[in-house]
């Protein structure tokens, strides 16, 4: 069963969270703690939603997303920001029916797209996104401004023009 996330699915989404980061070998870099993605999806204005796979009361994957942007479509569109599914519950249509959840999301509000970014070695993921229809964006690529690059812009100040 798919479903939107309640709050008490916190703890469990932060564990997966944990447990994606671990796959991608970047566990190191997991901050996110129950606080800080409770107040994310459940907070006075979420900005972030998730949606878990449920199998007999116990979460094995969820999709957490927020809305995006397109001025050529100018319409909101869903960025999939993380997709995981426990390893032994893999292969039972949980990732496709989270996708599908989404994809439906996006169709009922009258979003222009579903998009994400997937690690370029992770084969077991982009097998599974060409398996559906998605399409590699190969032209494009993601910048990231973060830690200190990111406070040393920001105490820059903006500069109007003289």
């Amino acid at each position: 069963m798919i479903r939107p996330a309640r709050r008490d699915d916190v703890p469990v989404l932060i564990e997966l969270v944990g447990d994606l980061a671990e796959y991608e070998r970047a566990r190191h870099e997991v901050q996110a703690d129950e606080a800080m993605l409770g107040a994310a999806l459940f907070g006075p204005s979420p900005a972030a939603f998730a949606h878990v796979a449920d199998v007999d009361g116990a979460v094995v994957g969820f999709a957490l997303w927020f809305l995006s942007f397109s001025t050529w479509l100018g319409r909101h569109g869903i960025y999939l920001e993380d997709l995981y599914v426990r390893p032994e519950h893999r292969g039972a249509g949980h990732g496709r029916a989270l996708l599908a959840a989404l994809a439906a999301v996006a169709v009922e509000r009258g979003y222009g797209r579903v998009e994400w970014a997937v690690l370029d070695w992770n084969e077991p993921a982009l097998g599974f996104y060409r398996s559906i229809g998605a399409v590699a964006m190969d032209e494009w690529t993601t910048h990231r401004l973060t830690g200190d690059a990111l406070r040393a812009l920001a105490a820059d100040g903006y500069h109007p023009p003289p």
